[in-house]
C-alpha cells in the first residue's frame, strides 16, 4: 500500500523575480521515491507533510488536519527569501492515510523520516494529527538507538491517554514512554481544563516535566528558559513538537481543538529560539492545523512563520 505522495509543484506559486526573492522560488521539490539523493555539503531542511487526521477522528476530534500540510506550504510560498545558496529547502511530499489504516501509515512514515535523517537532512514535518509524534520519535530513535532523546512539546494536552482500543492522536506520548526507557518528556502550556486527573497521574508516573499554561508566559520567561536549559543538559538530542492548538485561538483558530486560554506567540518564539541555540535539536514537527476552521489562513500563516524562523535560526548557528 503506497501512502507516499510526491511533492506538488503547483502549490509553490507567487511573485516572480530574477534572484529567488521569494520562498516559492527557493523551494526544491524532491520525490523521495525517484530522485537520487546524495549527502549535500549544504545545510538541507526537508519539509514532509503528514496528511493524516485518522488519529484525530479516532480521538473524537474534528477532522480536517489532513489538509494542514498543503495549507502551510501555500503560506510559506509567498514569504520573502533571505537564505543563502548554502541553505537548501526541499519539499519532499506527503504521507497519506489510506483506508483508515493508521498503523500502516505510522510504520511507513517512520521509515521515510529516518531516511531523511540518515541522508543528513533536518526534517520539518507538517501535520496532520499529533499521533505523528509516535512514528516521528521512532524514526529518530532508530537512527540514534543509543542516545537519550528529549521530547519538548508545546501543547495544551499531555497526549498521554492509554491505548484501550486503537492508537489515536491522544496516545502518542503514552506509547513512547511505555516502550522506551531512555526518553525524557517536557510539556509546555498544559491546561488543567483539558487534561483529566488520570492524565496528570500518568504524567507523574512517567516523570513527565510540565509547565502549566498559567505559568507559560513572558512574565515567567527566565524560569521557563532555565527549566528548558536544564532539561536539554540531560539529553543527547531534542525532538521539538508544536501543537498549534496550544496557542490561544486568538492566534490559531484553525486547529483540531481550539483554546481561548492558550499561550501567546511571544513566549513560544522565545522557547523555540532557546531550543535551537542548544545545538541538540534534531527534528521538528507542527501538528493539528485544521484549515477547515481557519480564518484568513492566520493559523497556517503562523505555522509558516514558525518554520521560517526555525530554519533561519538553525542555519545561522
Amino acid at each position: 500500500m503506497n501512502i507516499y505522495q510526491k511533492p506538488n509543484k503547483e502549490l509553490w506559486k507567487g511573485r516572480i523575480s530574477k534572484d529567488q526573492l521569494y520562498m516559492h522560488e527557493k523551494i526544491k521539490c524532491i520525490d523521495l521515491e525517484t530522485d537520487t539523493i546524495i549527502n549535500s555539503l549544504n545545510r538541507v531542511f526537508a519539509l514532509l507533510g503528514y496528511a493524516c487526521d485518522e488519529g484525530v477522528r479516532r480521538n473524537q476530534g474534528r477532522v480536517g488536519a489532513a489538509k494542514g500540510p498543503n495549507s502551510i506550504r501555500k503560506m510559506i510560498a509567498s514569504l520573502s527569501n533571505h537564505f543563502t545558496n548554502e541553505v537548501e529547502i526541499w519539499d519532499t511530499g506527503n504521507m497519506m492515510c489510506i483506508e483508515n489504516n493508521l498503523e500502516n501509515t505510522h510504520q511507513i512514515t517512520t521509515h521515510y523520516i529516518s531516511s531523511l535523517i540518515n541522508k543528513g537532512c533536518f526534517p520539518i514535518i507538517m501535520g496532520g494529527g499529533h499521533d505523528l509524534a509516535y512514528p516521528h520519535f521512532n524514526s529518530i530513535k532508530s537512527v540514534f538507538p543509543d542516545k537519550t532523546i528529549g521530547i519538548i512539546n508545546l501543547d495544551a494536552h499531555f497526549d498521554l491517554r492509554q491505548v484501550t482500543d486503537k492508537v489515536n492522536s491522544g496516545t502518542p506520548f503514552y506509547q513512547i514512554m511505555k516502550e522506551t526507557d531512555d526518553v525524557k518528556y517536557l510539556c509546555l502550556g498544559i491546561q488543567e481544563e483539558s487534561n483529566n486527573k488520570e492524565l496528570f497521574e500518568t504524567a507523574n508516573k512517567f516523570g513527565v516535566q510540565y509547565v502549566m499554561n498559567t505559568e507559560f508566559t513572558m512574565n515567567n520567561k527566565q524560569n521557563i528558559v532555565a527549566n528548558i536549559s536544564n532539561f536539554i543538559t540531560d539529553v543527547d538530542y531534542v525532538y521539538l513538537t508544536i501543537d498549534m492548538d496550544g496557542f490561544s485561538s486568538n492566534f490559531a483558530p484553525g486547529v483540531s481543538a481550539p483554546s481561548p486560554l492558550g499561550f501567546s506567540i511571544d513566549i513560544a518564539l522565545e522557547v523555540i529560539q532557546t531550543i535551537c541555540e542548544s545545538n541538540k535539536l534534531i527534528s521538528v514537527d507542527l501538528v493539528e492545523l485544521n484549515p477547515e476552521y481557519d480564518i484568513d489562513n492566520c493559523t497556517a500563516r503562523l505555522a509558516s512563520r514558525i518554520i521560517y524562523k526555525i530554519i533561519d535560526k538553525l542555519q545561522k548557528l
